[in-house]
């Protein structure tokens, strides 16, 4: 397990390296140069076509904008918010935040320009169902020659998108949280344990497809938002008189780096600390990675532009609203300094600091609802690429290799579980990349006759 652990790591160090940097940032910043900030202009028009002011049932598709929208957010909202979170400031300190914001801020433009692509280049599946994602942009975009890409990209996306992260860090919340103080025996048993529960969950869900899943998501996404955000609100408010503090050092420590432990990049530890922040950012909104336009491409719609802004507003509620409420909390009360925890446990202990004897049940709830809702959507993920590969009579094979990861993620280390998904997660935004800059002009030029198009509209009102 040790040699494991150990090729992992340098399997996603190396592949999390100054070229994939460049490819998502730079990436990025390409999509906001080339669209003039274009989207960010019509944030209110995003809101109301994710409230369904422009629904029409008669539209291809399978799922409404809302609900593409919360089953692409119960993958991103999840323990990457919670944990990753965590595991930022343990090793980067306050200034991996500020990266992480900047990673949401360019991967709100990425997502527009995937999630458009996702739906003006959908394909057809074996069962000539319409279908979205990079696979399909890939084949329907750049054409035949391309499709060992498309294929490098499923493949890849059948590892990317296993629970095992989410599974781990929930069985450890559940000992450190619940068994550990009623005075449980924690070990292997009670992990399995955990797994089969979560096994006998998940499986009533998936096996139901996108419909099930995007309908449980809708219900689920909402009111664990504001749940956990009410519950840091009580931290915040308990802890108000250094709130501004840390604010102010989240942007002051961003380019001193001065609690950074991590690993130099580029001969020094500010390279380190952005290359942390970016990271855990992308793992966070997966802005890129290629997940999120699978679900948006199965949205009803005939208007590549509106998806694009519904999941444009993906990274600003997950990484600057929800990650941000996670790192005050952790910031507040000074688990971080004072704790040698990581991942879901200093999160937790910062939870009990602010809410003694409450807290941490307030956070496994969180935590629970949070994982359980990734462990939907990411299972639709897997076998969307398992029937672009074998086509779509064989996708339901995923869902038994999906279970059987879950007893595996419940009883590894968290080392081994981040490293395995963030080197498929990095593998899986190369195609991802490539396609969405290549084909980045067409959704410049249809999101300028759609906004034209939309701008008259509104004078003839």
């Amino acid at each position: 397990m040790q040699s494991i652990d150990a090729f992992l790591e340098n399997l996603a160090g190396y592949i999390w390296g100054l070229p994939l940097l460049i490819l998502l940032i730079g990436g990025g910043i390409y999509f906001l140069i080339i669209s003039r900030f274009l989207p960010f202009k019509y944030f209110k028009h995003a809101i109301a076509v994710l409230r369904g002011k422009f629904d029409n049932s008669n539209d291809p598709g399978e799922i409404s904008h809302f609900q593409a929208l919360t089953t692409a957010l119960s993958a991103t909202v999840g323990m990457g918010n919670i944990a990753g979170v965590a595991v930022a400031i343990a090793i980067g300190g306050p200034g991996a935040i500020f990266w992480m914001w900047v990673s949401a801020i360019v991967g709100m433009a990425t997502k527009f320009f995937t999630c458009s692509l996702s739906v003006m280049y959908r394909g057809r599946d074996s069962y000539n169902q319409l279908q979205g994602g990079p696979m399909y942009m890939i084949v329907e975009g750049l054409g035949k020659k391309w499709k060992p890409l498309a294929v490098f990209f499923s493949i890849c996306g059948l590892v990317g998108a296993l629970p095992v992260f989410n599974v781990n860090q929930l069985t450890q919340a559940v000992n450190d949280i619940l068994l550990i103080p009623a005075g449980v025996e924690v070990n292997f048993s009670t992990n399995i344990i955990i797994g089969l529960v979560l096994i006998a969950l998940t499986g009533i869900v998936i096996l139901g497809g996108i419909e099930r899943i995007s309908k449980t998501a809708s219900k689920l996404v909402p009111a664990m938002v504001v749940m956990y955000f009410l519950a840091v609100m009580v931290i915040l408010i308990s802890n108000y008189e250094v709130v501004p503090y840390y604010l102010k050092l989240i942007f002051t420590d961003a380019f001193e780096a001065s609690f950074f432990k991590g690993d130099a990049f580029l001969g020094g530890t500010l390279g380190g600390l952005i290359l942390l922040g970016i990271r855990r950012g992308a793992f966070s909104n997966e802005a890129g990675i290629g997940t999120a336009p699978m679900a948006h491409g199965a949205a009803k719609t005939n208007e590549p532009i509106r998806e694009g802004l519904v999941a444009m507003l993906g990274p600003f509620i997950d990484t600057i609203i929800v990650c941000t409420l996670t790192a005050l909390a952790i910031l507040v009360t000074d688990v971080w300094q004072t704790s040698d925890a990581n991942g879901v446990s200093l999160t937790a202990n910062a939870f009990a600091s602010a809410m003694p004897g409450i807290g941490k049940y307030i956070l496994l709830i969180c935590i629970m609802v949070f994982s359980i809702s990734s462990l939907f959507s990411y299972a639709y993920y897997g076998s969307k690429c398992m029937s672009f590969l074998f086509g779509a009579k064989n996708k339901h094979y995923y869902n038994y290799i999906y279970i059987t990861s879950i007893a595996i993620g419940a009883t590894t280390s968290l080392a081994m579980m981040i490293n395995l998904i963030d080197s498929f997660f990095a593998l899986m935004a190369i195609p991802t990349m490539i396609v969405t800059i290549i084909l980045a002009p067409k959704v410049v030029k249809a999101a300028k006759d759609y906004f034209k198009l939309f701008s008259k509209r509104n004078k003839t009102v």
